[in-house]
């Protein structure tokens, strides 16, 4: 046995593999010892005898997917080897094979699964004209790429997706990506994984060769890990990354787009905007969060549907209702298309495909809505499986039980022979008795001779000759006829034939749904947009938003603009009697392109400038925004440079991580950018970095003239404004009662005089001997210099 499972474990050895052993999956030597740890199961030993015996851990087969996505979760591949043969009738050891190797991007199982986020895998291949960049959920088949001409740019349309893994071609330099796994297909599979795209992706042919490369690899690692071709991939999607706004890694971080800073999704604007009905719309949310429009076309035609469904909450309710009655049609589809699927999974996609008609006719009069529920709905597929299978089938497709009553008729005659049998051997005897006047006939049953018709030996004259005489008693005679064993044959094995069949049956009717799925995913893909856009509505109108105006201008002009995440946090505080102060700003690259905002820590000076980049991000999604009024001139990107971190395993300090992002700013931004700068400069010494700020905010205001926000504590910063015409000063006001302060949290014009450091620290519970000695120095440190220059 064990030599059997070296041969396995050698075949993968950068995986766990999991030994099925009767009932267990089975663990040896270090993979043991991992699993324990990891899974928290108990560490024991095989031939515990032995001097130095083999560490063994293993996890029951019926609960193995929890097991295998906490091992995913930790980045580790688990190799599943199976039984491949009956155990009853294997001559020696059973046949084990690895039938599969499970990843954190390659997996199909439910259980295994985010269901509101997709589950990427990312391939990076490299060729002449640049680099392609394709990912797949295997979950639910969606292939997508793009082609850009430098590895930074791959590098970042990679990390805006975040994959669970990344597999890099030859050529490219790998990259880190948080939370991915790092992966590889042999070079030798490159080349042939791209010359058999075109036997799998309708005009394949046509695509750049860097993108037939990443996607022939893509097809080639899921198969391989699969143990079988990815049967649900109908397609390869391009998107364009100039259609989209830019948002690098760092900025997606200080917004706390799909991720707040402590790393959770709860406290995101995902989290915020995510009111979906279904996973499917989860995850379109998710990507519209991540790839805002450019396209002022597409953003009005997204804008109109949500602004329909907040104007007639009527419908908005109704259609959230229908759709919390539709399943996960994309990932249904993919455990169809790998054979998995079970009869409560079609029951599920049927009952789905059949809630979706009562749409057309709710959405009929809403020009921005009716356009997304597609013409063919796929209708036919949800009747052939909801009349086929029964309201409630078994949880296996091999107990039977799984189809109504006239789908076959050969069924129906075994499932009377399976539930009626005893009926049908009375009705029999009765016969018998008629036939033969011996009104004490019996049929029996026992193990050994199966069906007999026994008589009394008072009645033995009467018997008729086509009775075959089986056994005799001392007060009775046993015996057989040709129907008799003709009803037992058919009676005992009604049950197996049965099920046989049925299984027969299922596996036509899931091929049937398999041939249907590019048109399942069509309607899969519509519902998904339909569903984010209702969630997207529901947000606005429980929240109080309204829709921006859109243009080609670079203004950014919002009336009582509000922080959209910390606004609901409030709500849920105080009972409910949390408010957020609103804040009026007007940023105009003709006239005030570089705004300089000062203020005490604690002021709120961070959360305005979250605040104008949100609300410029929620526009340009098409969503309606947490203003009063907001006119958003289309930005091309985002920068983000807010709050300070090590960043320890790149080895930089928070300076290196703060000059680094800015200087990304610096090369990247265009006149169209919005960025927003907070604390430049602080990681160094006061003169060094009142020099890198001032210099940082000049060349924003004179070289990139694009609308920026810039925080700072570096009052001298505010005499920008007396020699650059486009500078614009603005604080955020507090009041002084005594000793303490007051945050207003209103923006208003001019700079700040103080910082109120030392009321902030006394705010934050700084001993008071410790505040009382700092307001003596502090005074000490502004006085005038009187002894050579020297403070």
């Amino acid at each position: 046995m064990f030599e059997q499972y070296r041969s396995l474990k050698a075949l993968h050895p950068d995986a766990i593999l999991f030994f099925r052993m009767g009932d267990f999956y089975e663990t040896f030597f270090e993979d043991a010892v991992i699993c324990a740890r990891v899974l928290e199961i108990t560490l024991t030993s095989r031939n515990k005898a032995d001097p130095e015996p083999i560490p063994m851990a293993g996890v029951p087969v019926h609960a193995v997917a929890a097991y295998l996505q906490r091992l995913t979760d930790q980045g580790f591949r688990v190799a599943i080897g199976e039984q491949t043969e009956d155990p009853a009738l294997a001559k020696g050891l059973v046949r084990r094979e690895v039938v599969r190797v499970v990843t954190p991007a390659v997996t199909w199982d439910p259980a295994a699964l985010e269901g509101r986020a997709a589950n990427w895998l990312a391939v990076v291949a490299r060729g002449p004209g640049g680099f392609g960049v394709v990912v797949l959920d295997a979950s639910t088949g969606d292939l997508r790429g793009t082609l850009v001409g430098q590895q930074a740019q791959a590098e970042e349309e990679v990390r805006r997706l975040e994959p669970k893994e990344v597999v890099f071609g030859p050529g490219v330099a790998p990259f880190a990506v948080t939370g991915a796994l790092p992966s590889a297909l042999a070079p030798a599979e490159w080349e042939p994984a791209a010359r058999a795209l075109a036997t799998r992706i309708p005009d394949a042919a046509a695509l750049p060769a860097e993108l037939q490369l990443a996607a022939g690899a893509a097809l080639r690692y899921a198969d391989q890990h699969l143990g079988g071709a990815l049967g649900n991939v109908h397609s390869l999607t391009t998107w364009e990354p100039a259609g989209h706004m830019v948002i690098d890694e760092a900025s997606r971080r200080n917004l706390e787009l799909s991720r707040a800073l402590s790393g959770g999704r709860k406290g995101s604007l995902l989290d915020l905007l995510d009111e979906c009905a279904t996973n499917m719309g989860s995850r379109r949310l998710s990507e519209w969060v991540l790839f805002p429009l450019l396209d002022r076309a597409r953003i009005h035609r997204r804008a109109e549907g949500v602004a329909a469904l907040v104007e007639d909450g009527t419908t908005r309710r109704e259609l959230r209702d229908a759709l919390r009655m539709v399943a996960d049609l994309e990932r249904l589809a993919a455990r169809v298309a790998h054979g998995t699927a079970t009869a409560r999974d079609l029951l599920a996609t049927g009952r789905s495909l059949g809630a979706l008609p009562p749409l057309r006719a709710l959405l009929a009069s809403q020009a921005g809505l009716s356009a997304l529920v597609p013409a063919d709905l796929a209708t036919d597929v949800g009747l052939d499986i909801t009349r086929s299978l029964v309201d409630d089938p078994p949880p296996t497709i091999t107990e039977g039980g799984l189809f109504r009553e006239g789908v076959d008729p050969e069924l129906d005659a075994l499932v009377r022979l399976s539930v009626d049998g005893q009926a049908l051997v009375e009705a029999m005897e009765d016969e018998e008795r008629a036939a033969t006047g011996i009104s004490s006939l019996k049929i029996r049953q026992n193990r050994v001779f199966g069906y007999f018709i026994e008589v009394s030996t008072a009645n033995l004259h009467r018997v008729p000759t086509r009775f075959l005489r089986k056994q005799t008693l001392s007060n009775c005679e046993r015996y057989v006829t040709a129907e008799l064993q003709e009803l037992e044959r058919r009676v005992t094995t009604a049950d197996e034939r049965r099920r046989q069949l049925e299984l027969d049956l299922f596996r036509r009717l899931r091929t049937r749904v398999h041939e249907a799925g590019a048109r399942v995913a069509a309607v899969a893909r519509a519902v998904a947009s339909l569903d984010a856009v209702a969630s997207l509505a529901e947000v606005a109108s429980r929240a109080g938003w309204v829709r921006p105006e859109v243009d080609d201008s670079r203004d950014l002009v919002l009336v009582a603009a509000r922080h959209p995440v910390v606004e609901a946090a409030l709500r849920t505080v105080a009972g409910g009697e949390g408010r957020f102060v609103p804040n009026d700003l007007s940023i105009t690259p003709q006239t005030a392109s570089l705004c300089i905002l000062t203020g005490p820590n604690m002021a709120g000076k961070s959360t305005v400038l979250r605040t104008a980049a949100l609300v410029v991000l929620l526009a340009q999604l098409g969503s309606f925004v947490p203003a009063d009024r907001a006119r958003v001139g289309v930005c091309d990107r985002i920068f983000t440079r807010v709050g300070a971190s090590d960043d320890l395993r790149r080895g930089q300090s928070t300076f290196m991580v703060e000059m680094a992002e800015t200087a990304a700013i610096l090369r990247d931004a265009t006149p169209r950018s919005l960025v927003v700068l907070d604390e430049i400069g602080r990681g160094t010494s006061t003169y060094d970095g009142l020099a890198i700020a001032w210099a940082v905010a000049e060349d924003l205001h004179d070289r990139l003239t694009c609308k920026a926000l810039f925080a700072t504590h570096y009052h001298e910063l505010v005499a920008l404004a007396d020699t650059h015409p486009r500078v614009r000063n603005l604080h955020v006001a507090v009041g002084e009662v005594g000793q303490e302060i007051v945050f207003f949290r209103t923006l208003r014009e001019g700079g700040a005089s103080r910082s109120y450091g030392i009321q902030c620290a006394r705010l934050a519970g700084l001993p008071e001997p410790v505040i009382a000695r700092a307001r003596v120095l502090l005074q000490t440190l502004e006085k005038p210099a009187t002894d050579g220059g020297r403070r």
